[in-house]
């Protein structure tokens, strides 16, 4: 209803703005508006927000996050009820994905960071719902998070990469600090290194470390390879038969500095003055500051002009179409460029806006005299987007070489807005995105019962919610961190109005989105501009619009889980009018349908969580026998590469240390017994005899390495479980190869055995993790027999769990191990229901036992205010003194957004 109701209020806006248009030739714009309203209607846009409880984490940390589900003027979605959380390791593997259910446009989710699951890495969390999955992936929610480890890490590294060019050669120079746990160096130690990319490895050597364990390593390209995917991986060789390992990502060292140039309007004229707003990049996608000088081909110097902010600077000149024109960079770092302008074209017609207070925007029209003179008179139509929505229409006739004119702000809600010049044949001619803000957000504030707190002290805070002084029904989330030892660089977070009201409508990395945000200024808000004139916004394009040429709806929305199949004979045909029975075992539940003449079947609005073992049965049915059920498989969005990659942190170690080492703390503190030996004698290695499968016939009984099956508990997917648990072996395109033969570019997969049975690796997600009683890892076939015949290098051999010798199986036993056709068992994706965050509650006069730590000191993620606007939130300190940060973030339900950030002391 809710959906429906906010669509007749844009409709309305619009038939508000038309009667203000000329009474001329309006059939195109009305196509326009019509077609526009059409699309909107038929694929409304979905956005997810994720508010985290801190920036980082660290190894045995859980995440704490909420989903904010939006549509519209940013009102909670009716649209879909689940969202969908994927963590995506930094080499673009993914790790995990959640399923969320959603109420009220809310969900809450939580992400145990437990190894071997997760390591040291950077982390991409995508979050969307299936219907966002019909659009581009670009405008999912996306953000890079951090995890450290301190925990028996025996090294601690700091890398630093430089990039410059010989006779035409890439050179890259890496210089390495390793030091121990205590901050000690490795003096003098023997470290061996390979650099691969994809298939190839590129270069390899062994340095020796120096007397402050710094390593330099030079390598030069010389086949000019994509760095974007190569790794330099390092082995330090420790003595006492210890060796570390270390892999640093060479993206940041993948290309030169590049320039863009992006001319207001889309096009240089000539003869027309133009704003060219440039961006100067680093090759780790980072803004890089410079000083540029523009040339025509005589050589002649037209301007000279610096960067503005984040690599973002603008000149303005006015082009000769007879002559091209290149800018001569001086970047920071020493390097320089010269990169060619765009072609200027002879003859056209140029858009120019700017936002010129906060109730207003200035356009101007301009034409060149030979396209004035060719189409004086005709009609042209100017339009204004927010989202899907027109929000502004205009239609003027181009009596004169330039045209001026102001549209009010008031026209289009807050965030990024988008005018397009279009003929009267519906082809846009020009556009600029600019930013309207009216500073008509949520208004949150929060108080404290006391300016300073002691340890271990109860703390109270008031939350207040208004709509300029209307007490408001929000819904909030709550996070309170130690932020003396979780320093926040608040620029750079992505907060619930950076990304609702900017990076969800534009294309492309955006640097520090919160700069934008923090504090407003005639600075930031220039900056803001030159972010409009260099960022893509394009969902639908006009053509796409006009010519009804929009990409198929591939995803419904989704109320529910939904298992959906076929039922067919035997012989293959469609099965009508069969009863399926579906039932979760362990939670008594059960669910009927009937197929149709297609023999499909559905459930629909299921609700269990994740790992649950389904079965779907059509034993009802007279002639049981002669079915099968076929279940149909779930589809996701395949995994890109990390958009926000220039928020990777390169170097974790000293990027965190003050949170590790309080994480460090915690952990040793939670040690009670003292590190002993024992002696006694080793226990019989166990072995496993491989005679009861011919494929594996010559394998050592003695594997590698094993992993025990009771290591896969609370795992949801055996696959991504063996890409962090199995030591020696990589995972590269779903195929699994020896981890030191493949950095030596030896670039052979493993065989993977279920039951003494070769399989393909996809097989692995269909096992029962609690059917495994180990996985046996073979770096090497001593005897070749098994690589030989199967051409691989490499054994991964999978042992499920078996009855012993002469243990009798019923019927049902039987059944269940060979499978009846009219009975599917499976474990589908279900529900990942969040944890409840624990509140330590502590009693005056008491001491308990144990340091608190904490460095999360709250969450909360469903904060709702009363009738008054008003909530409240208590908790106790913890015992590390400073400052605590608290940052609420919400939206109430006219779909206004806020945030604000409280901070109060702790001595």
């Amino acid at each position: 209803m809710k959906i429906r109701q906010t669509l007749a209020i844009l409709t309305i806006l619009l038939c508000c703005v038309l009667p203000a248009f000329s009474q001329r030739d309006s059939v195109s714009l009305s196509t326009v508006i019509n077609k526009t309203n059409t699309l909107m209607e038929s694929r409304p846009l979905e956005k997810v927000y994720l508010h985290f409880d801190k920036p980082y984490y660290a190894i045995n940390d859980t995440i704490w996050f909420k989903a904010y589900l939006t549509f519209g003027l940013h009102q909670p979605s009716e649209l879909s009820k689940i969202v969908y959380v994927d963590i995506i390791s930094s080499r673009d593997s993914l790790v995990r994905t959640l399923m969320l259910p959603v109420k009220d446009g809310a969900a809450t989710g939580s992400v145990p960071l437990t190894p071997p699951m997760f390591k040291q890495d950077n982390y991409h969390i995508k979050a969307y719902t299936k219907w966002m999955a019909n659009f581009d992936q670009a405008y999912f929610f996306n953000k890079t998070i951090s995890v450290g480890n301190s925990i028996n890490k025996q090294v601690t590294s700091r890398v630093a990469f430089k990039r410059s060019v010989s006779n035409n050669i890439p050179q890259v120079s890496a210089s390495i600090t390793y030091n121990d746990p205590d901050g000690n160096p490795y003096t003098n130690k023997k470290v061996n290194w390979v650099i691969t990319s994809g298939f190839d490895e590129i270069a390899k050597g062994r340095e020796t470390t120096d007397d402050k364990g710094l390593l330099t390593i030079n390598f030069a390209n010389t086949r000019s390879l994509d760095l974007a995917g190569a790794v330099l991986t390092t082995t330090l060789d420790a003595g006492n038969k210890k060796e570390y390992d270390q892999v640093y990502p060479l993206k940041s060292v993948a290309a030169p500095n590049d320039v863009q140039f992006f001319p207001e309007g889309g096009s240089l004229i000539g003869s027309i003055r133009s704003k060219v707003a440039v961006k100067a990049i680093q090759s780790n996608g980072l803004g890089t500051d410079f000083s540029a000088t523009v040339t025509d081909n005589s050589g002649a110097s037209i301007t000279t002009f610096d960067s503005q902010h984040a690599g973002l600077g603008a000149f303005v000149f006015t082009p000769d179409a007879g002559k091209s024109y290149k800018v001569n960079v001086d970047f920071k770092d020493g390097t320089r460029g010269s990169y060619d302008l765009p072609r200027v074209r002879a003859s056209g017609i140029l858009l120019s806006a700017s936002v010129t207070d906060t109730s207003k925007i200035f356009i101007r029209l301009t034409a060149d005299s030979t396209y004035f003179k060719s189409r004086m008179g005709q009609t042209f139509y100017v339009l204004g987007k927010s989202g899907q929505v027109i929000c502004y229409a205009a239609q003027i006739s181009l009596n004169s070489p330039s045209f001026s004119a102001y549209i009010p702000t008031g026209k289009f809600p807050s965030g990024v807005v988008q005018i397009t010049l279009m003929s009267n044949t519906g082809i846009p001619l020009s556009e600029r995105v600019v930013f309207v803000s009216h500073k008509d957000q949520l208004g949150l504030t929060v108080a404290s019962d006391k300016p300073v707190y002691g340890r271990r002290q109860k703390v109270k805070l008031s939350i207040t919610a208004k709509n300029s002084v209307t007490p408001a029904f929000a819904d909030l989330s709550l996070s309170v961190i130690d932020e003396t030892r979780i320093p926040v660089n608040e620029s750079t977070e992505t907060t619930i109005l950076s990304h609702l009201l900017l990076s969800s409508d534009l294309k492309g990395y955006i640097e520090n989105p919160n700069y934008y945000f923090r504090q407003v200024t005639e600075k930031t808000m220039a900056d803001l501009d030159l972010l409009m004139l260099t960022q893509g916004y394009r969902r639908f394009t006009y053509q796409e619009i006009l010519s009804g040429k929009i990409p198929p709806v591939v995803y419904l929305p989704e109320q529910g889980i939904e298992l959906t199949g076929t039922l067919r004979a035997l012989d293959g045909r469609p099965f009508k009018g069969g009863v399926l029975n579906l039932s979760i075992p362990d939670k008594y539940y059960s669910a009927r349908a009937v197929s149709d003449a297609e023999g499909k079947f559905k459930f629909p609005n299921l609700a269990f969580a994740d790992s649950a073992q389904v079965i779907v049965s059509a034993k009802g049915n007279y002639n049981a026998k002669s079915l099968m059920v076929m279940m149909d498989g779930t589809a996701y969005p395949a995994v890109e590469k990390n958009p926000n990659y220039p928020d990777e942190r390169l170097n974790i170690d000293t990027m965190m240390v003050n949170y590790l080492q309080n994480v460090k703390k915690i952990y040793e503190s939670s040690r009670v017994l003292k590190e002993i030996t024992i002696t006694s004698k080793a226990p019989k290695k166990t072995t496993t005899v491989h005679t009861d499968y011919p494929a594996l016939t010559g394998l050592s009984p003695n594997a590698d390495h094993v992993i025990n099956g009771d290591r896969l508990t609370g795992c949801n997917n055996v696959l991504t479980c063996l890409q962090t648990m199995a030591f020696g072996v990589t995972l590269v395109d779903n195929v699994f190869y020896v981890a030191r033969d493949y950095n030596a570019g030896q670039r052979i997969p493993m065989a993977v055995f279920v039951k003494g049975m070769p399989v393909d690796v996809s097989y692995l997600m269909s096992l029962n993790p609690a059917e495994i009683e180990s996985v046996e890892i073979f770096l090497k076939d001593d005897l070749g027999l098994v690589n030989r015949a199967y051409q691989t290098n490499g054994v991964l051999v999978i042992n499920t769990k078996t009855a012993p010798k002469g243990t009798k199986i019923s019927l049902q036993e039987l059944q269940d191990i060979i499978g009846q056709p009219s009975v599917a068992k499976m474990s589908p994706k279900g529900y990942d229901f969040a944890k409840v965050f624990y509140v330590p509650k502590y009693v005056v006069g008491t001491n308990t036992f144990g340091p608190d730590l904490r460095t999360t000191i709250f969450w909360n993620p469903k904060v709702l205010t009363d009738a008054a606007g008003k909530a409240s939130a208590e908790f106790f300190s913890a015992d590390n003194k400073g400052t605590y940060r608290a940052v609420v973030e919400g939206i109430d339900k006219e779909g206004r957004i806020g945030r604000t950030v409280y901070r109060f002391k702790v001595e």
